[in-house]
């Protein structure tokens, strides 16, 4: 199936490119996860491809205030024209948005997907007594607990007393009452359910419903494109670069979807999938991801004929 797409340099429909929806992961493929910052070079291509009519969607752990700090903003100055919709689906499926070149509208929260208040003070207690010298506890978050490395504290560190900070949550989550996991570590509550999960990153853990994920994501990325009114494209692209990414592709693929996932850190295993992954060759995070936005810009505007291959 083709859509109409228009040319980088006319603004003319070029009919012979196909018009392909993005589902992308922030942190990693977008962002950088040293400087938490979008490159420049992204945030055009990002522009260029949201103008061409390609559905450019964040699938995304990060706050509603990340994306519209470090995307939308940017974005924005870059010159992203009034009545381009972005959407940012954020912290997991529990938290959404949608933007254009004049702003953002209010994010929406699920109440059925938020940690409780109470809970949420133990764990910023917990991070300002013991852990403050290697993670900031983050006070954007609106549904799930988001603890972050400080940007100046070596990775290596922060892993180290990740651990330990991740058994402390557990264990608060026991005495709150409330049925968690960590991995494959369960603690159930009174009556054997267990409803929230720690999900720990390499530079963060999300203590989350257990309910939110990146298949939930993909399925409000939909939802959001069938509210606007825009057709859905049949053929997407999901960008990732962790494991649980991959989610956004199952669940495409699932649902009928002709997908592609694009691993930008496949040095942890790239699973065995029915659908296509695509790599970077020895490129990684934000460099591979670099990469690709500008080989899609260039099948937007007729120029490539596919993105089997980027190196």
């Amino acid at each position: 199936m083709r859509y109409p797409a228009r040319t980088r340099d006319t603004g003319e429909v070029n009919t012979s490119a196909p018009r392909i929806g993005l589902l992308l992961d922030v942190d990693g493929p977008v962002a950088s996860p040293v400087s938490r910052s979008v490159r420049p070079s992204i945030i055009r291509h990002l522009v260029t491809l949201a103008s061409a009519g390609w559905p450019v969607i964040f699938n995304t752990g990060r706050s509603d205030a990340f994306i519209r700090e470090q995307v939308m903003q940017p974005m924005m100055a870059a010159g992203l024209p009034e009545g381009v919709r972005l959407h940012a689906v954020c912290e997991k499926g529990a938290v959404w948005f949608s933007f254009d070149g004049t702003g953002s509208d209010q994010p929406q929260v699920d109440p059925e997907l938020k940690v409780p208040g109470d809970y949420a003070e133990a764990i910023r207690d917990l991070v300002a007594a013991k852990y403050s010298e290697t993670m900031f506890f983050d006070e954007t978050k609106l549904a799930m607990v988001s603890v972050e490395q400080h940007l100046q504290v070596d990775n290596s560190d922060y892993l180290t007393d990740q651990r330990r900070f991740d058994a402390d949550a557990l264990e608060q989550m026991s005495l709150a009452g409330m049925g968690g996991r960590r991995l494959e570590h369960a603690i159930p509550d009174a009556r054997g359910a267990v409803a929230f999960r720690i999900d720990p990153t390499i530079i963060s853990t999300d203590i989350e419903a257990m309910g939110v994920g990146k298949d939930l994501g993909a399925r409000r990325a939909l939802s959001l494109l069938e509210a606007d009114g825009t057709p859905v494209p049949q053929i997407w692209r999901t960008v990732g670069d962790s494991r649980t990414d991959y989610a956004m592709a199952d669940e495409l693929h699932a649902l009928g979807y002709d997908v592609a996932h694009v691993d930008v850190r496949p040095a942890d295993g790239v699973p065995s999938t029915p659908y296509p992954v695509l790599t970077a060759g020895s490129l990684i995070h934000d460099d591979a991801g670099a990469a690709y936005f500008e080989r899609w810009v260039a099948m937007a505007a007729g120029e490539a004929a596919d993105d089997a291959a980027v190196v």
